[in-house]
């Protein structure tokens, strides 16, 4: 019998810095505790309260006693021949999600879950496919850059710090599990916890737009939006949450939060090319069209699809792809193309998969027209 998620006292790696405070207050404790705990946990990633000297034995007897300090646990490590790295994590109740580091010459980029599956089913994503189980805590979103940071010593040396990025671009749609993923981001931007730059920390949104909006009251992380399609039509295809938001409602709530951003940050709009769906020069206008109010304020982030079994889509080819880069380009748009990192093990955008209970029957439905396809057998499921 699996552990019930809800009984589980609480995990102190989750709590940002006024929620330790508010903590330490009703025990009567000064809010510098805080402080201390914070050190201890996310400087000198020590997980042993008998071990923080500097509090006193009643204090960390109660901490024994009321919370604890864990986080996921690496099943399996994937290593790309590109170096990207990607980790199968086991969570306290049996469900299991993927985490990718992506190295690059001056980077080192984190990619992270948000819930244990994903609650959306964007049609071109084998995340989704796999159905939805959870939201993650946050401290089980702070655990996996902790347990990533911990995997990495002694491999990234070549400077300070192996994680110097993290994009919110796992498993899951962030702004579905708004309070979790909030918290969570404040542990990561706090200089007593990770000290990730607001610029460095991506939420990146299928389009809640009341949860965007909302998010431009409480932070100015980076933000990016997977926009996918130049029209409502093609979205709602592609993209189902668009029938509840589409993109008018979707491009309004990104103005509000730019206007958080101040005037020289930009969001990021993911776009991916999908060959005969979305790639053709007439729809590189039609999104140049759509975007105009905000030419200025974006940059365009193109990801050749990557493949997954069933999903029914191809990868464009690359002409296909330099000439819609080119005109958005020619059009005066910032126009990026995402190189593809990790697929030889299944850690590319949009392939991440996990493992654990659907409680959706999404991924039931999706191996039956597998079967009924062809594309795989009984033994191979």
């Amino acid at each position: 019998m699996t552990t019930s998620h809800e009984a589980l006292p609480v995990n102190l790696l989750g709590m940002p810095r006024a929620g330790l405070e508010a903590l330490f207050a009703q025990w009567g404790e000064r809010p510098f505790r805080a402080v201390q705990i914070m050190k201890w946990l996310h400087h000198r990633g020590v997980d042993d309260f008998a071990v923080m000297t500097d509090l006193s034995r009643v204090l960390r007897a109660r901490l024994a006693a009321e919370t604890v300090v864990r986080m996921p646990e690496v099943v399996h490590e994937h290593v790309s021949a590109d170096g990207t790295r990607k980790w199968l994590m086991d969570l306290e109740d049996g469900q299991r999600i993927e985490v990718v580091f992506i190295p690059e010459k001056d980077r080192g980029t984190l990619c992270v879950s948000s819930q244990v599956g994903c609650a959306l089913d964007c049609s071109f994503c084998a995340t989704g496919k796999q159905g939805f189980n959870r939201n993650l805590t946050a401290a089980e979103i702070v655990g996996q850059v902790r347990q990533a940071a911990r995997r990495l010593e002694g491999v990234i040396t070549d400077r300070e710090r192996a994680i110097t990025n993290i994009v919110l671009m796992g498993m899951g749609e962030p702004l579905l599990n708004y309070d979790a993923v909030v918290a969570a981001m404040d542990v990561l931007l706090d200089d007593l916890g990770y000290g990730i730059s607001k610029r460095r920390l991506t939420l990146s949104t299928a389009g809640i737009a009341p949860a965007i909006r909302k998010l431009a009251d409480v932070t100015d992380v980076a933000l990016a939006i997977s926009l996918h399609a130049p029209d409502d039509a093609l979205r709602d295809q592609l993209v189902p949450v668009n029938r509840r938001y589409p993109i008018a409602e979707l491009l309004d709530a990104v103005k509000v939060y730019l206007q958080r951003l101040g005037d020289w940050r930009a969001v990021t709009i993911e776009y991916t090319l999908i060959d005969g769906v979305n790639d053709s020069i007439e729809q590189a206008e039609a999104l140049a069209v759509l975007l105009e109010e905000l030419r200025e304020r974006s940059k365009i982030n193109l990801i050749p699809f990557n493949p997954f079994p069933g999903s029914g889509y191809r990868r464009p080819s690359e002409s296909r792809v330099r000439a819609f880069q080119t005109h958005l380009l020619e059009r005066g748009y910032a126009t990026m193309l995402r190189t593809t990192r990790g697929d030889d093990i299944d850690a590319a955008c949009g392939q991440l998969a996990g493992n654990f209970e659907d409680r959706t029957r999404r991924r039931e439905r999706y191996i039956a027209r597998l079967k009924d396809h062809g594309v795989i057998t009984h033994q191979a499921v």
